[in-house]
């Protein structure tokens, strides 16, 4: 829907909340807002569906593109990238655990870091998988 007719519509809708506050008889309130709705309506059916229908299948198109033009190896960049970052961060609650003589919580921790790592590894290693059988297809 193009920008003017939203506007239309925004002020269309504004207008019916004005006239509801107006110090007015209830029966020159609803006809009031009968004729506002009307217009509305009018409106509304002037709005090209056809622009609405190309809009939206230029958004799906974009996404597609985006979607299709998603690089693999940053994929797995970024993978490893969180891998390291969540065993660095493993690594700063067994040091705290030390640091406060918390022995449950630092062996927790280091449990934690090695579920951590291997979950990495599992995941870049199928990204990976994927990325070589993809490349045997093409």
């Amino acid at each position: 829907m193009s920008k003017t007719k939203t506007f239309v519509a925004g002020l269309a809708v504004g207008a019916a909340l004005g006239v509801l506050y107006a110090p007015k008889k209830g029966s020159e309130t609803r006809e009031d807002l009968k004729e506002l709705f009307e217009e509305l309506m009018n409106k509304i059916r002037d709005i090209d569906l056809e622009e609405v229908k190309e809009a939206v299948a230029n958004k799906i198109a974009d996404i597609k593109k985006s979607l299709s033009e998603l690089d693999k190896e940053k994929i797995i960049e970024i993978a490893k990238e969180k891998g390291a970052l969540l065993k660095e961060k493993c690594e700063d609650l067994i040091a705290f655990a030390k640091e406060k003589g918390i022995p449950a919580v630092e062996k927790t921790a280091k449990e934690l870091k090695a579920k951590a790592q291997e979950v990495t590894k599992d995941v870049v290693a199928k990204l990976e998988e994927r990325k070589a059988k993809k490349e045997k297809e093409a």
